[in-house]
């Protein structure tokens, strides 16, 4: 009894010891930030984002694919081109807004970390930056849209962890650090959602649009550079020795750090595949001259033959040692194999 009430009393006691850093934590990040977006809608606690994405990701993992399991996938092909058709439309707005509302250049050029505005143009930043947040909830409808499509192949983690880090990523930086320096992320952010969004309606509307697509093997590396130059943004701001939370700083790196190595890994895996895919096809001629006279429509008589021949190869090579009634089995189905592989043959030199 004695211990197992010294055992409760310990455990009390390291979580209101874990309880007091947390706490100690989140007044450190509140010290000396602007309470102006306190009242704004989702900001006044961390509890409405993270229930946004707590519900997201049991729809997205569980609820979603279990309704879907017995269903044919939706037909949204008309909402899915009205929805990327909005995302390019404000991704140009949140990029219009950011550069009108802050001095870009200045902020990177300058020693300094912060531009000096007025009360207006403050309140003016912190709008693009809320409109960007909550952008960042609207993109979790791109996951919405692969399950509900029965794409569940679609819904990687790097595609789960990246929509689920960038909304509590922006969330903080609006409630915590709204400045100069998530502006910049903010427009190199927005500018590649122009194009990425801008891919996705135009493959929404079909294959015969599909032409018009060649460019799609550049996404992911123009996603790649939007990450090194994040990177690198984050590093001079941490030389510069801005007035930004260090926990934030750190966060936004790792992350950043991690979105990287994800997107890379993605490229490597996806490219590789097909370019070793690619130099398969061209390996051997016959081979492949056999193929495409299939894929083109005509009769393959020497594909054809190919595989009968393998099955009477495969049949012939495994009778071995067998008891009788086994080897008559097998010998009756060698001559039926036989006689379609002539049966080909012949097809093939009438033609």
């Amino acid at each position: 009894m004695n211990e197992t009430y010294i055992l409760h009393t310990s455990v009390t006691t390291k979580m209101a010891t874990y309880i007091k850093i947390f706490n100690e934590r989140i007044s450190g990040l509140s010290k000396g930030i602007d309470e102006t977006v306190d009242g704004w809608f989702l900001m006044n606690s961390p509890g409405p984002v993270v229930l946004i994405v707590a519900l997201y990701l049991l729809f997205v993992l569980k609820i979603g694919p279990a309704y879907m399991r017995d269903r044919k996938p939706y037909d949204l092909k008309k909402a899915m081109v009205v929805y990327n058709a909005f995302q390019v439309c404000f991704s140009i707005y949140l990029c219009r807004v950011s550069i009108n509302t802050s001095n870009v250049l200045a902020s990177i050029l300058s020693t300094k970390c912060e531009i000096v505005r007025n009360r207006e143009q403050n309140l003016m930043l912190y709008s693009g930056a809320w409109y960007y947040f909550f952008s960042k909830i609207i993109d979790l409808l791109d996951t919405t849209f692969f399950v509900l499509r029965k794409k569940q192949n679609q819904v990687s983690f790097l595609h789960v962890y990246h929509h689920t880090i960038t909304a509590l990523f922006s969330w903080g930086y609006l409630k915590y650090a709204p400045g100069e320096q998530g502006v910049v992320i903010g427009i190199l952010n927005s500018g590649v959602h122009i194009i990425m969004y801008f891919y996705y309606m135009v493959a929404a509307m079909g294959p015969q649009y599909q032409k018009y697509l060649w460019w799609k093997k550049y996404m992911t590396s123009i996603q790649l550079i939007q990450f090194v130059l994040i990177l690198g943004y984050m590093l001079l701001v941490a030389a510069k020795g801005c007035n930004m939370p260090r926990a934030l700083t750190l966060f936004f790196v790792a992350n950043t750090i991690i979105f990287l190595y994800l997107f890379a890994n993605f490229y490597r895996k996806t490219y590789n595949t097909r370019k070793a895919a690619a130099a398969a096809a061209t390996t051997n001629g016959h081979a492949n001259g056999s193929a495409k006279t299939y894929s083109n429509g005509y009769t393959n008589g020497i594909v054809k033959r190919s595989i009968a021949g393998r099955a009477l190869l495969s049949a012939a090579g495994g009778m071995g040692c067998q008891p009788t009634h086994q080897l008559l089995a097998q010998g009756d189905q060698m001559k039926r194999l036989i006689d379609v592989n002539n049966n080909q043959i012949k097809l093939s030199k009438s033609e």
